[in-house]
């Protein structure tokens, strides 16, 4: 009796479990499925940190348009649109810089720094000088998303 009951509590905390990744993976309010990009793991990924991170000020389309955009001092970014601004290439470790930020010193604007909520397993990253950097990957991942999403 009671394998049968730890048996079935296993079962539906796989589904249960199972329901709440499908849900994480799932396009936001308004984001359509083409709009998330190359679908491959740290795409999915990285959309699943911007949705738990940016979405608030950002927007679910990523245009700025989030739910407390009005309130802030400073519109947040359209992010589809920073390779347009940067000659048509996207600017990763200048995205990367800004998002991170820098830990333990003053961030002097409204984006909050997220180095620290990002820490975790390092990744090499090859920038644009050909250095390998070692990269904490859930920035990686969320920078990347963010170039999969760029417009025009």
């Amino acid at each position: 009796m009671i394998i049968q009951k730890i048996n079935v509590f296993a079962c539906l905390t796989a589904v249960v479990g199972g329901l709440a990744l499908v849900a994480c993976q799932a396009p936001q309010d308004g984001m359509a499925t083409a709009d998330l990009g190359r679908q491959d793991a740290q795409t999915v990924h990285g959309a699943q940190i911007y949705a738990q991170y940016c979405v608030t000020c950002h927007g679910s389309s990523a245009t700025g348009d989030g739910p407390i955009a009005s309130q802030l001092p400073t519109p947040p970014a359209d992010l589809t649109r920073l390779a347009a601004a940067n000659a048509g290439q996207f600017p990763m470790e200048q995205v990367m810089a800004k998002i991170h930020g820098y830990p333990d010193h003053f961030h002097a604007e409204v984006m909050p720094q997220f180095g620290t909520l990002l820490d975790g397993p390092v990744t090499d990253y090859v920038d644009a000088s050909g250095a390998s950097v070692k990269t904490p990957l859930a920035l990686l991942e969320l920078a990347r998303y963010l170039e999969s999403l760029q417009q025009g």
